[in-house]
């Protein structure tokens, strides 16, 4: 019975948490503390504060977390899976549904229509890091001016729109590059 209510309690935490993983907190909150007291308010916030700070999605940190204390393994287990379930119902269900129908003329018309969106999301992301790598503080300033940061990216860029090697190898090389220049120099890496 124990095992059904955390799969049921995360399954809806899972199913209806829309908007990123804070949003989810008072879903979980309310199945967590108030629906069935499995936790204390005390350790409800110990909880989120763990969950936050581990690898992986809030909700799914959170079920696992609470699976674990509340029936060992095996309810960290049927905790998580129900949390992810919905999710990964959803998107088989869409790319069965992509899938079928990726021919028609209306998809491919949609799909091209988002191309450009999705590009310029990824490329205000990338200002937005290559920003704070070369002024520091994300504001543009003579003063703060990193050209270390500036020279990294403009070599990085380089070896790989005439090279083109592995781009994560490139990225692991910038960084033990700049961390090794950063302490050379002196710098707090």
């Amino acid at each position: 019975m124990l095992y059904m209510q955390l799969f049921f309690s995360f399954f809806q935490i899972g199913m209806f948490s829309f908007g990123g993983g804070m949003a989810a907190v008072p879903l979980i909150q309310q199945q967590v503390v108030n629906g069935h007291d499995w936790l204390t308010m005390s350790e409800f916030t110990d909880l989120i504060t763990i969950a936050e700070m581990t690898p992986g999605p809030i909700a799914v940190n959170s079920s696992t977390f609470v699976g674990m204390r509340i029936a060992g393994v095996p309810g960290a287990l049927v905790a998580t899976l129900g949390c992810i379930l919905p999710s990964c119902v959803i998107v088989a269900l869409l790319a069965w549904l992509y899938f079928k129908y990726q021919n028609l003329a209306y998809i491919q018309g949609a799909l091209a229509g988002l191309r450009p969106a999705v590009v310029a999301l990824i490329a205000s992301a990338g200002v937005s890091i290559l920003t704070l790598a070369v002024f520091g503080d994300g504001v543009a300033s003579a003063a703060a001016f990193n050209w270390l940061g500036a020279g990294l990216f403009a070599a990085a860029l380089v070896v790989l729109c005439r090279y083109k090697p592995d781009p994560i190898l490139v990225m692991a090389g910038c960084g033990v590059l700049g961390g090794a220049l950063y302490m050379l120099q002196g710098g707090v890496v």
